[in-house]
């Protein structure tokens, strides 16, 4: 995979690009990333990039010309599958949309700034708005950041175990397990005695009890794929969800 990142202040991010799983990752030659400063592709002596907005009003707008020459650069070179742009009014960043971009080979990230960019960048080269929350940053460099690493860590051979991110929160649209390590007993707070049995199916079935128990807990909203019918034949969505899931009836 390839990723181009356009930014006003790229040095932000180089800091999460270097360290960890996303610095392995580039350095074992799965996923390339590079950063292009947009004020590298103004015409001006003053490097300039925003202006202000047509009817007034406050802020400063990342104007079209450096961005159009940016983009237009990085396609003559390759093919894209994908220019993503972070915004706060994009659709909001999820597992599934981080599996399905991570299948992608180039894509570019452009991030916003200020008050965004004129919306004929939006119409001319955007394929996908992605925000990463109902909230505002001062730039789209932390959230482009947050992307990446939802992507890379996902292509095959970045993680040491290939099976890792499979179980993640998320994956099978609930929350994970508890999980625990040695010492089995710390403190008085043991590890449950299931899980040092060495009953692999019975191990299994008790991450999955819990990975539904702590999703009604914490976000019961990840579970209004359950028939809505049947939910109210079976109020405890935990009850009725795990017999499916192993095939009997409590």
């Amino acid at each position: 995979m390839r990723i181009d990142i356009i930014s006003v202040v790229p040095e932000l991010m180089y800091s999460p690009f270097n360290g960890s799983i996303m610095k392995r990752a580039q350095e074992a030659g799965l996923v390339e990333v590079h950063f292009h400063n947009l004020r590298d592709y103004t015409t001006n002596n003053y490097k300039q990039v925003d202006d202000y907005p047509y009817g007034g009003g406050a802020g400063m707008v990342l104007m079209v010309a450096p961005i159009d020459k940016c983009i237009s650069e990085l396609k003559a070179a390759r093919d894209y599958d994908a220019v993503i742009y972070m915004t706060p009014d994009g659709d909001v960043l999820n597992q599934g949309m981080a599996n399905r971009l991570s299948l992608l080979q180039n894509i570019i990230v452009l991030c916003g700034h200020y008050k965004g960019v004129d919306q004929r960048v939006r119409d001319m080269f955007v394929t996908h708005e992605i925000s990463i929350g109902d909230y505002v940053l001062s730039g789209g460099e932390l959230a482009a950041a947050v992307l990446c690493d939802s992507l890379i860590r996902l292509i095959p051979g970045v993680l040491g175990n290939e099976t890792s991110a499979l179980t993640d929160s998320f994956q099978d649209g609930l929350l994970a397990p508890p999980v625990y390590t040695r010492p089995a007993d710390y403190k008085g707070h043991k590890v449950p005695d299931i899980l040092t049995s060495g009953n692999t199916p019975k191990v299994d079935a008790w991450r999955e009890e819990q990975a539904l128990k702590s999703t009604q807990a914490k976000r019961p909203d990840l579970l209004d794929w359950y028939p809505a019918a049947e939910r109210e034949e079976n109020p405890d969505p935990i009850i009725s969800i795990f017999s499916q899931v192993y095939k009997f009836t409590i």
